[in-house]
């Protein structure tokens, strides 16, 4: 299929977005790398009456360590997250789960921005800003606000960005002493969306987890918390039995989408397995 006849205006501004956001509201689509947008396009799933172009915005792109803060412009392509010396170093999750996104194609024109503001629940992106606790940030005519990512992913393809808001940047935490991080997903095949993936992060001390987040992608609406699971395994000690009851404990709080392939069930299991390996993986030494 073709797309929709639509406007487009590459702007040389934010504040030229702000006023064409506020003239045109939900008829307006924001183009940023593309590789979601344009897709959406073609299948008619999108119908703006006018795209517009941010991909010249250059204070929306770049990596920068503020602090104990790394800061990604919403402009920054997933390829450049990938090679990002700072990335390795500071949110080493990222460096884990970028390689997982499509095809180095995708990876060279799409952006970090364009897929969480998107908030497709299979992508990786948003599930590792979960796992991270990052915090989004919006800007708009009236100023910059910050949301936190457990507030920010609110549904199917649905977040907390108002018509009059642009995805800026994401700001997350750099990774502490004793803080370990771990992605994993499972596909038919490589750069197939997820069947089930997991990015976690947890600290680790005298054979004991604790400030766990576990971040499931592909199994709901929206990257899911397995807090439930997530507190049986601080609970104490890591032995066979601990995690037999967080496994139990994760497959009574997950309720994940059957699709055309897997069931509900097999769903089930995969989050399990993804699980297991990832207290495993968290628990090695790394030296």
């Amino acid at each position: 299929m073709k797309s929709p006849a639509f406007d487009y205006i590459r702007a040389g501004s934010p504040q030229q977005v702000f006023a064409l956001m506020a003239q045109h509201g939900d008829a307006l689509r924001v183009l940023a790398g593309g590789q979601t947008l344009l897709a959406t396009l073609n299948l008619r799933l999108s119908q703006p009456e006018l795209v517009v172009d941010i991909g010249g915005l250059d204070g929306l792109r770049g990596i920068a360590l503020l602090g104990d803060t790394l800061r990604i412009g919403a402009l920054t392509r997933h390829a450049e997250i990938e090679e990002s010396p700072l990335v390795a170093r500071h949110a080493p999750l990222l460096a884990q789960a970028a390689p997982h996104i499509a095809h180095r194609a995708i990876r060279n024109l799409g952006t970090i921005g364009g897929s969480l503001a998107y908030a497709d629940p299979a992508a990786e992106w948003p599930a590792c800003v979960l796992a991270l606790d990052g915090t989004l940030v919006l800007a708009s005519a009236r100023g910059e606000r910050r949301v936190a990512a457990a507030d920010f992913f609110q549904g199917l393809y649905a977040t907390a960005r108002q018509d009059d808001e642009l995805l800026a940047a994401v700001e997350l935490p750099v990774v502490a002493a004793g803080e370990r991080h771990h992605f994993a997903e499972l596909a038919r095949r490589h750069g197939d969306y997820a069947v089930a993936g997991l990015a976690a992060r947890a600290r680790v001390a005298g054979g004991r987890l604790s400030d766990l987040r576990l971040a499931f992608l592909s199994l709901g609406d929206r990257p899911l918390r397995a807090r439930a699971a997530e507190q049986v395994l601080q609970a104490g000690p890591l032995t066979d039995a601990r995690l037999d009851e967080a496994e139990a404990a994760l497959r009574a709080e997950l309720d994940p989408f059957a699709d055309l392939v897997h069931s509900a069930a097999a769903k089930r299991q995969l989050a399990a397995t993804l699980m297991r390996r990832a207290v495993k993986s968290l628990m090695q030494d790394p030296s």
